[in-house]
C-alpha cells in the first residue's frame, strides 16, 4: 500500500483551477460529510474525504487524475451514491470525484439503435428520451429513478428484467475512459462485432471505479414493447415456486421478462406494511411474473399459458394485472419489501447473493437454521429467474446495538460459505466494494485474485483510483 499524501490548500488551489472555484469542496467538514457513505446503512464503512471535486469533462478529468499521481493522493469516483457495497465512499480519503455535472444525453443514433450519454445522466431519462421513437434501454437495475449509468455500467448493475434482457454489461458497446494515469482512451464504439485485442471494454464493465473513469458511454437500443402483463402467483411453499421457474421457459416455451421471488417473511411483512389484502397468510412464496411484447394478443397468450401452468403445478391463486392500477399493486408488494423491513429494524444487512436458481429451495433450510442460530430475521426476495437474491440480516429489536457488528459478521461467514457450497457467490448485482472484500476469498481462489490485483496495478501503478476496494 502506497503512502498517501494529505490534500493541502495548494493542491485545492490546483483544483480550483482545474474545474473552477464553486466546484470543489475543501475544508468544509459538514458538505463534506454527504459524500463519506453510500446507501450502506452500516457506519463503520463510512470515511469522510478531503475535497470532492465535480468536473464536467474528461479533458478536467485527466488533469485531475494526472495531479493526483503526482501528488499520491487517493481519487474516488461517485455517481449518485445509491450503491449498496461501499464503492464510491473514499475509503482512504482523498478525493471523491463527483460526476453530477457530466448529465448530458450527447446523441440519440437512431440509424445504429445506440446512444451516447455521460456517466451522471439518471438511467431513467435514457428511456424518457427515447420512448417517443419506439426504443427502450433494457439494461437498467430497479433504482432506475435514483441511480446514474455511470455507476450501473461501473457495477454491472442488474435488475428484475435480467431473466430476458440481461444486465447492463449487454448494452455497454463503447467508453471513453480517463485511465487512473491521465489519459484518455477510447474502448469499443457503436459496431456490433469487434475481436481486435483483449476485451478491455467489458473488462472496464463491472471494475466499481478501480480501473478508469468513464467519461462517455455508448448503450445499445431495443424495439420498445408494446403491451405488458404481471402475474401474482401465490404458493404453499418455497420448493413449489421454485420449480416453475424451468417449467415456464421448457414447458412453456416462454422467457419471461422478469420472475421475482418472495419468501413467506417478506410476504407478510409487506402486505401488512401494505395493509395489502392478499391471501398472503396461505403462501410460504410468492412469484411476481412479468411478459412483454409486440402486441397484446402475444403477451395474453403468454400469461394464459403460465397462470394455466401455476394453477396446474400447486399455485394457489393467480392474479393477472393487465392495467396501470393492478401491475402498480402487484410490483408495490416486491417494491416495497426493504423500506417495510426498516420499519420494523434500521439495523439491518442487505445482501446480494446469487445461486444456481434451482438451488434456491436449498438456500431457504440454511436461512431458517442461521435465523434460529442467532435469533434475527433473514427475509430472503429477489430475481428468482437468475437467481440473484437479496436475503437481508434483520436486527431483532431485543438484541443490544453492540452485540451486532459480531452476530453479522458470523452470520455472513456461514451464510456465504453455505453459498459458495451451492455453487453460488456473493454479489450477483450491488458489487464487493468495501462491503464484502474480507469474504471474496471464500468464493474465488487465491490465483484469481492475484490476477486481478495484477491487473489492477498495471492500470492503477499508484494504487490512487478507488483504492480498498474488492481486494481483500
Amino acid at each position: 500500500m502506497p503512502a498517501y499524501q494529505p490534500l493541502t490548500p495548494d493542491i485545492a488551489a490546483e483544483l480550483r483551477l482545474i474545474v473552477g472555484d464553486k466546484n470543489v469542496i475543501y475544508a468544509d467538514p459538514e458538505k463534506l460529510e454527504d459524500f463519506a457513505h453510500d446507501e450502506v446503512a452500516d457506519k463503520k464503512l463510512a470515511h469522510m474525504p478531503e475535497a470532492v471535486v465535480r468536473p464536467a469533462s474528461a479533458e478536467e478529468i485527466s488533469a485531475i487524475m494526472k495531479l493526483a499521481n503526482r501528488e499520491r493522493i487517493p481519487v474516488t469516483p461517485r455517481g449518485a451514491g445509491s450503491g449498496l457495497s461501499g464503492g464510491a465512499v473514499p475509503a482512504e480519503g482523498g478525493i471523491v470525484l463527483l460526476v453530477d455535472r457530466m448529465n448530458r444525453i450527447l446523441e440519440i443514433d437512431r440509424a445504429n439503435l445506440v446512444v451516447v450519454v455521460e456517466p451522471g445522466v439518471v438511467t431513467n431519462d435514457i428511456n424518457a428520451a427515447i420512448k417517443e421513437d419506439g426504443l427502450f434501454y433494457a439494461g437498467y437495475p430497479m433504482s432506475v429513478e435514483s441511480c446514474f449509468v455511470g455507476g450501473n455500467v461501473a457495477e454491472n448493475a442488474g435488475g428484475g428484467k435480467a431473466i430476458k434482457y440481461g444486465v447492463t454489461g449487454r448494452y455497454v458497446m463503447g467508453l471513453e475512459v480517463v485511465l487512473p494515469t491521465g489519459e484518455i482512451v477510447q474502448m469499443g464504439g457503436k459496431r456490433v462485432k469487434d475481436v481486435v485485442g483483449y476485451d478491455l471494454l467489458h473488462l472496464m464493465v463491472g471494475s466499481e471505479g478501480t480501473l478508469g473513469i468513464f467519461t462517455k458511454i455508448i448503450l445499445k437500443l431495443q424495439p420498445l414493447p408494446t403491451a405488458r402483463a404481471d402475474l401474482l402467483v401465490l404458493f404453499r411453499d418455497v420448493p413449489s415456486a421454485m420449480k416453475m421457474v424451468p417449467l415456464i421457459m421448457t414447458n412453456g416455451r416462454i422467457i419471461p421478462t422478469a420472475i421475482e421471488f418472495m419468501d413467506r417473511l417478506s410476504v407478510q411483512t409487506t402486505c401488512k406494511y401494505l395493509n395489502e389484502d392478499l391471501p398472503y397468510q396461505e403462501a410460504g412464496a410468492m412469484l411476481l411474473i412479468e411478459v412483454d411484447g409486440s402486441s397484446e394478443e402475444q403477451v395474453d397468450r403468454e400469461f394464459e399459458t403460465i397462470g394455466e401452468l401455476c394453477q396446474a403445478n400447486g399455485a394457489i391463486e393467480v392474479y393477472v394485472a393487465t392495467n396501470a392500477t393492478t401491475q402498480e399493486r402487484v410490483w408495490a408488494v416486491r417494491r416495497n419489501i426493504a423500506e417495510a423491513f426498516k420499519v420494523f429494524s434500521p439495523v439491518q444487512s442487505l445482501e446480494d447473493i446469487v445461486v444456481p436458481f434451482a438451488q434456491i429451495p436449498d438456500l431457504i433450510p440454511v436461512l431458517d437454521r442461521l435465523s434460529a442460530k442467532y435469533n434475527l430475521l433473514m427475509p430472503c426476495y429477489g430475481h428468482a429467474g437468475d437467481g440473484n437474491l437479496h436475503v437481508t440480516l434483520v436486527k431483532k429489536p431485543e438484541t443490544p446495538l453492540e452485540q451486532w457488528e459480531d452476530l453479522e459478521h458470523a452470520v455472513l461467514v456461514e451464510l456465504y460459505k453455505a453459498v459458495a457450497n451451492l455453487g453460488g457467490t456473493i454479489s450477483g448485482e450491488h458489487g464487493i466494494g468495501s462491503k464484502r472484500r474480507e469474504f471474496m476469498p471464500l468464493v474465488m481462489d487465491e490465483t484469481l485474485i492475484r490476477l486481478q490485483k495484477q491487473i489492477k496495478s498495471a492500470f492503477d501503478p499508484n494504487n490512487i483510483l478507488n483504492p480498498g476496494k474488492i481486494f481483500p
